[in-house]
């Protein structure tokens, strides 16, 4: 075996296809959404304590921070429901050819992308 081979740690100067990306969010989305299972059943059990935890948890909500994260859960949310649909299609054995594939993963993060703009704005 060869030692002197090229080495690239950089992961700015590779160039990932649209495939790969839409993979790779789909992944970070699931990370996302596991971390927010704590903040949602803490969250929970808030709203459950009393009406005066309700209501501080309720205010704490309108805050620009708490829109912030329930913008990040809900879009996650949403692309890893979307992308997850699209790996069962994938996976029944339609769009499975490369540029199939492609025209998918694009779609996938067009219409993610529309709904994360319309839930920002809806948010606000």
């Amino acid at each position: 075996m060869q030692k002197n081979r090229p080495v690239n740690l950089n992961l700015m100067t590779i160039r990932f296809p649209v495939t790969a990306i839409s993979s790779i969010l789909h992944r970070i989305s699931g990370v996302l959404l596991f971390f927010f299972i704590f903040f949602l059943i803490w969250a929970l059990h808030k709203s459950l304590q009393s009406s005066d935890a309700f209501d501080h948890l309720k205010t704490s909500l309108g805050q620009p921070w708490a829109k912030l994260l329930c913008w990040v859960f809900l879009s996650s949310l949403f692309f890893h429901f979307i992308a997850g649909i699209r790996h069962l299609i994938m996976d029944l054995g339609f769009g499975e050819g490369k540029k199939m594939g492609r025209i998918n993963a694009y779609l996938v993060i067009l219409v993610a992308v529309l709904f994360m703009i319309s839930l920002g704005i809806s948010l606000c």
